[in-house]
């Protein structure tokens, strides 16, 4: 459906306006070259959805212009099988002039469709892009939530082979969001073939079949989604700790006396090697703890929050009989394993040192969202809610003279 070989794509960036100038009069460079894509290659089967996944400016939406035709390669070669029609940038091919009807007409006409089909499908586009009245507006008028709809329903209506979902698709309310989901699947099940540009993990690795990885031009991964979340995280996790100074400011909202402290921090997936996992998957926190004077009957304890704030989970070492004790200048590794049977979302870890109970009694350390990990797809069933709960499901013949109390108390 999709071949793409060892394409190239080189911008020429230039410092100022008269550099560009001046270098188509004396034939000398004024540019800086910029390598967008450097020897990509990979393909896309009937009915299966690709994932491509890559930091802001890794190349994404190069590729995804150069197979509609927006852009050319430098070199290598591209092979589609059938008409290509997708979301990118919103707003492209609209005249916010014009009204979304006439936007139908003007933008079916740049996908390939002739002036027959666009009139035979014009009214389904309308219906499913839920614009109403409003479709009589002029664009100009419309939310960028509603140009999507209006460019999506375009789209998925051009009969296409391949259609290409960029992230412009994030802009759309929930329910619009599974509306397009929803026709997304009915659209591979049909046989089309389809390449998801997106930073929500959890659509990844629920929508895609494989996904690529892009970093700096290059297609680092090709395969598995899950395995691709992974490395794409490996990647995030790595500019994280070089951009923000993570490791080094960890400590800046602790308090408490300070005989005992958390000196360093990591949290993973079991799977992932990642601070993204899916639900279900063994979750590892390793903290390094530091003594400052001799503290006895020490309390290591946790807490789970998601990104709303609310406490999910909370446990400490008092609860599960393990107190310890540490002298000064002791060194002691700290791991504390569990399974993460919570639903997909972003969640932060507080860490507390303290005495007995609760840290109410005495505080020796204490810092609020110490660590933070995300939780996408999931490793077994789906569930609905926060947490998964152990349920076992039973189903017995009953004779239909019995009545639903003999029925139910026999059971009970």
């Amino acid at each position: 459906m999709i071949e793409i070989r060892n394409i190239n794509k080189t911008f020429k960036l230039f410092h100022r306006p008269l550099d560009r100038f001046l270098e188509a009069v004396t034939g000398r460079q004024r540019h800086t070259p910029y390598h967008a894509l450097k020897d990509i290659s990979f393909h896309v089967e009937p009915g299966e959805v690709l994932g491509v996944l890559g930091r802001n400016g890794a190349g994404k939406s190069t590729l995804l212009k150069m197979l509609t035709g927006v852009l050319m390669p430098d070199s290598g070669e591209i092979e589609i099988d059938g008409r290509v029609t997708g979301l990118l940038e919103l707003g492209t091919g609209f005249n916010p002039e014009l009204t979304g009807r006439q936007n139908i007409y003007a933008n079916g006409l740049m996908l390939g469709m002739t002036h027959d089909e666009i009139e035979a499908r014009r009214q389904a586009i309308i219906e499913f892009s839920e614009l109403g009245d409003y479709i009589d507006e002029p664009l100009r008028t419309y939310s960028s939530g509603m140009g999507m709809r209006l460019a999506f329903s375009i789209a998925i209506h051009a009969d296409p082979r391949c259609f290409l979902v960029d992230e412009a698709l994030s802009v759309g309310d929930g329910y619009f969001q599974q509306k397009c989901m929803k026709r997304i699947r009915e659209f591979k099940a049909s046989g089309g073939s389809i390449l998801f540009v997106s930073h929500d993990l959890n659509a990844v690795k629920m929508l895609c079949d494989r996904a690529l990885v892009i970093e700096d031009g290059h297609v680092v991964f090709d395969g598995d989604a899950d395995a691709a979340v992974n490395s794409y995280n490996r990647i995030m996790a790595r500019q994280a700790e070089e951009e923000e100074g993570r490791q080094q400011n960890r400590h800046t909202s602790a308090y408490g006396s300070g005989q005992v402290s958390v000196i360093d921090g990591q949290i993973q997936g079991e799977n992932s090697e990642s601070a993204t996992l899916s639900s279900g998957e063994v979750l590892n926190l390793d903290l390094l703890l530091e003594a400052r004077d001799d503290v006895g009957d020490i309390t290591l304890g946790v807490l789970i929050r998601d990104r709303f704030g609310q406490d999910i989970f909370g446990v400490n070492t008092f609860q599960l009989d393990r107190p310890f004790d540490m002298r000064a200048g002791e060194r002691r590794q700290a791991r504390l394993t569990l399974t993460a049977d919570i639903a997909p979302g972003k969640y932060t870890v507080t860490i507390a040192l303290h005495s007995q109970e609760h840290h109410l009694d005495e505080c020796y350390w204490w810092c609020d969202s110490y660590l933070q990990f995300e939780v996408a797809g999931f490793k077994q069933h789906l569930f609905s809610g926060v947490c998964r709960l152990p349920m076992a499901f039973d189903l017995t013949p009953v004779a239909p003279e019995t009545t639903p109390d003999d029925s139910l108390g026999k059971r009970a």
